[in-house]
């Protein structure tokens, strides 16, 4: 009965955030200010491949970027706030998942909960950089590994892990590719429509791609024992190049993901909160 109760009461709170007005602006700032920084992770990695240099492709070198620009300071709490009011909302989800199979609806609960965690770390980087420090998403995945490797077992965790995230690009590439993303979303008629499955489509697909890309690097991690392979998403899209033809596939996931960028703004418009 007690546990009844509890499960009760969280169902209610969380059903009464939900439905908070406020939150759900904060939520869809939260979508637009994923887009911002995609567009620039996307842009960043174009100019490493045209051998332009730059800062980090991915979160770190974007919320640098934005640091040093004016007015940069407010941008990144705008994104502090947005990015944890979208991590806090996949979260009160849990709460909130409808009667199905068991199996899919933990399956799907933990899906809600990754995506809230990514959200919330996202946004203590962006509120690392709001106070004038800075960080390496790089260096944070490289002593990440170090110190999981050097527990008991922690070749097999951090191996696990890299299949883990390989499944999850794989499943962005589906959800991609089979037009899966329009169920969160409401999709407009005419061609505005249109342009919003394509962005979806090609965006989804490349950040697939550069998730599978993450996650390979976490299993060569653990097979070299070396956790300097671990390098996180400037490093997955950087090793890109050493592919045949790689300046044009980096190019290409880079223009991908400058498409995932501009879908997030209209995810901002169009998602059923």
């Amino acid at each position: 009965m007690a546990a009844d109760s509890v499960s009760d009461n969280a169902h209610h709170a969380a059903r009464t955030v939900e439905g908070s007005r406020t939150f759900q602006l904060l939520a869809r700032a939260g979508y637009a200010v994923n887009g911002l920084l995609h567009i620039m992770i996307g842009a960043i990695a174009i100019s490493v491949a045209t051998g332009a240099g730059g800062e980090s492709a991915d979160q770190s070198g974007a919320l640098g970027q934005l640091a040093q620009t004016p007015g940069g300071v407010f941008v990144l709490w705008t994104v502090v706030l947005g990015l944890a009011s979208l991590g806090l909302w996949y979260l009160v989800q849990v709460f909130l998942e409808p009667a199905q199979d068991p199996k899919r609806k933990w399956a799907h609960r933990a899906v809600l909960i990754g995506k809230g965690v990514v959200f919330l770390f996202i946004a203590g980087t962006a509120f690392t950089f709001a106070r004038g420090a800075s960080a390496s998403s790089s260096e944070t995945a490289s002593d990440s590994t170090a110190r999981l490797l050097s527990i008991p077992g922690g070749v097999v965790l951090l191996f696990v892990a890299g299949l883990a995230v390989v499944v999850i690009g794989g499943v962005f590439v589906h959800r991609g590719a089979s037009h899966g993303f329009t169920d969160s979303i409401t999709v407009p008629g005419g061609p505005a429509g249109t342009v919003v499955v394509i962005l979806g489509t090609v965006g989804y697909i490349a950040e697939g791609i550069a998730l599978a890309a993450v996650g390979i690097l976490f299993t060569v991690a653990a097979f070299t024992l070396d956790p300097e392979k671990a390098t996180g998403m400037d490093g997955a899209l950087k090793s890109l190049v050493a592919l045949p033809f790689g300046v044009a596939i980096l190019v290409l996931v880079g223009a991908g993901v400058i498409a995932y960028g501009v879908y997030c703004f209209a995810q901002a418009r169009l998602a059923r909160l």
